[in-house]
């Protein structure tokens, strides 16, 4: 006899149809980047498995986490790295979603019990953004802090881009400045900073750098010149351990390229195990020969000390990669900036 739940058989096919209720729940954020990374998932999982299509067989539950509801303190004062997937976390635990969509950046680089990174999708554009206001002089791509005049106040809330910023520019000042990205983007056009910074991954997918507000110029940093963020650009989807069905399902759109350098990059972090206090900065890319590159990068948030170096070897060596510059990294910094 056939299976009472076509749509079930076809998703899950070594499930019989009331071990898997439908739709599938999935968890995100409330954000419009948030929103747009989710729905841009589903539709590539629905262009990998064809019979998903057209199917009503996912329901977005939106879930507002610790880093969405304060936003008047420093990640680093209210909990540091997982705020924003903490309540996303217990949701999958609690079986009230069956996967969740994250930006990868945000994650812990240890998952809690019972939760995996089932998949990673490919990586957009990995680059931090200069976000320069309608009163900084004019942008030069060659040189983009020449656009900051000295004493300026920017806007931002990571210590990484705070001790970069002022490592190469003493004579600038720094402020908090949280919210997301549209807000953040107000903020600068009404005068809360002259200047910040965003990730351009998430400047690309709200479509703003196809239509930049007036007042506004962008400036796409070297990644030399400003090392991103551990996973920065890449979207990751997290599952429960035991669901090995959904699981199976993901790697079939694992991106193979997206996996490689965000080990090395998540290794390199584990490995100094730093917090949100902790500038640490962490890029890998495939060099031509397709061997793996990664940057390594560890300073005070005040830019006084600023140590950079990088490895580079074979993809199937990301995680050691990641170790290795960890350690070489930690052995020569001063003891007190992992406290």
């Amino acid at each position: 006899m056939p299976d009472a739940n076509p749509q079930a058989a076809a998703l899950t096919p070594r499930v019989r149809p009331h071990e898997r209720t439908l739709p599938l729940r999935v968890g995100t954020r409330g954000s419009p980047l948030a929103l747009i990374q989710t729905r841009s998932f589903l539709q590539r999982l629905q262009g990998f498995c064809p019979v998903l299509r057209g199917l009503d067989v996912f329901q977005e539950h939106i879930i507002r986490t610790t880093g969405d509801k304060v936003q008047d303190r420093s990640l680093a004062e209210i909990g540091g790295k997982g705020l924003f997937a903490k309540e996303i976390h217990e949701a999958l635990i609690d079986r009230r979603v069956d996967f969740a969509v994250h930006s990868l950046k945000d994650l812990e680089t240890t998952m809690p019990p019972g939760i995996v990174l089932a998949c990673t999708l490919r990586r957009e554009d990995a680059r931090d953004a200069l976000i320069l206001g309608p009163t900084c002089d004019a942008a030069d791509p060659a040189d983009p802090f020449a656009a900051l005049q000295a004493g300026v106040v920017i806007g931002t809330n990571s210590v990484r881009r705070q001790a970069q910023l002022l490592h190469a520019r003493p004579d600038l000042q720094t402020t908090l400045l949280r919210g997301n990205v549209q807000s953040r983007i107000d903020k600068i056009l009404g005068g809360a900073a002259t200047a910040s910074f965003l990730a351009l991954a998430g400047l690309r997918r709200l479509g703003i750098m196809d239509a930049i507000p007036a007042g506004l110029a962008i400036m796409p940093l070297d990644p030399d010149a400003m090392v991103p963020s551990a996973g920065q650009g890449i979207v990751g989807v997290t599952v429960r351990e035991d669901d090995t069905d959904l699981r199976e399902l993901l790697s079939g759109i694992e991106d193979p390229q997206a996996r490689a350098v965000s080990t090395a990059e998540r290794s390199l972090l584990a490995l100094l195990d730093g917090s949100c206090r902790t500038p640490i900065g962490g890029y890998a890319r495939f060099l031509p020969d397709h061997r793996l590159h990664l940057v390594g990068l560890v300073a005070r948030a005040d830019g006084s000390f600023l140590l950079k170096r990088s490895v580079h070897g074979a993809p199937a060596d990301a995680a050691a990669m990641g170790a290795e510059l960890g350690r070489s990294l930690r052995l020569d910094s001063p003891g007190d900036l992992f406290d």
